[in-house]
């Protein structure tokens, strides 16, 4: 999964950021100053971070100049500055990309998976294959004989965990808890309808069928 850390101290921008980026299935951590998010940055491994310049404690700039000393980590800077100068400096100092608030959610995942993409596979998992299916762990994409098929999050969380266990019938609570990363009870009708979407939007690749439904049980991959 990837990791991404956020440093953001206006609390709004920084809980919506995390929020969609666990929608898109990345592990978001926060920290809301310089200081906090130095001290996150030293102690876990992450491939990625999103970084505000106007921080209490430690300023934006001079964290992300020690984070350059020290390692090539893709850093996408958060800005209200917007003239050509400051992105310029910007550029500059060591960002890989900037983008001016206010921005919009969906641009901010494209430019991550662009940055992901320029480093390789940054937290080193390598690509999940089953027959005609390929997972990039990190750009987080299915490729069904070899073209892009768009999933939801929970979606392609389900087929992600089907494909690093091939042999096993999960149940429909077992999905649910390892996609969700919830233990409450559910409809199986949940997770049928969502089986049911993969099933749809693969059949155009001639791979429809390669999710089983074992029945009384649940589900697992067609051998």
């Amino acid at each position: 999964m990837i990791r991404i850390l956020i440093i953001e101290d206006d609390t709004d921008i920084n809980n919506m950021t995390a929020e969609f980026l666990r929608e898109k299935g990345c592990i978001a951590e926060q920290a809301f100053s310089g200081t906090e998010g130095r001290l996150l940055w030293q102690m876990k491994e992450f491939d990625l971070l999103l970084l505000d310049l106007m921080l209490p404690g430690l300023p934006g700039g001079e964290l992300l100049r020690q984070i350059r000393a020290a390692s090539r980590i893709p850093v996408i800077v958060l800005t209200a500055k917007n003239s050509l100068d400051d992105k310029v400096e910007l550029l500059g100092g060591g960002a890989d990309d900037y983008l001016t608030k206010p921005f919009e959610l969906e641009e901010l995942w494209v430019r991550i998976l662009v940055q992901l993409r320029h480093r390789g596979n940054a937290g080193g998992e390598k690509e999940l294959t089953f027959k005609d299916w390929t997972i990039d762990p990190q750009a987080r994409i299915l490729t069904a004989g070899g073209k892009a098929v768009e999933l939801t999050a929970h979606e392609l969380g389900i087929v992600e965990l089907l494909m690093r266990h091939p042999k096993k019938v999960f149940t429909r609570q077992e999905i649910y808890e390892a996609v969700w990363q919830q233990d409450a009870f559910i409809e199986d009708k949940t997770i049928n309808v969502h089986v049911s979407n993969i099933r749809a939007k693969l059949r155009s690749a001639g791979t429809g069928d390669y999710i089983s439904t074992v029945w009384g049980i649940g589900f697992k991959l067609t051998e």
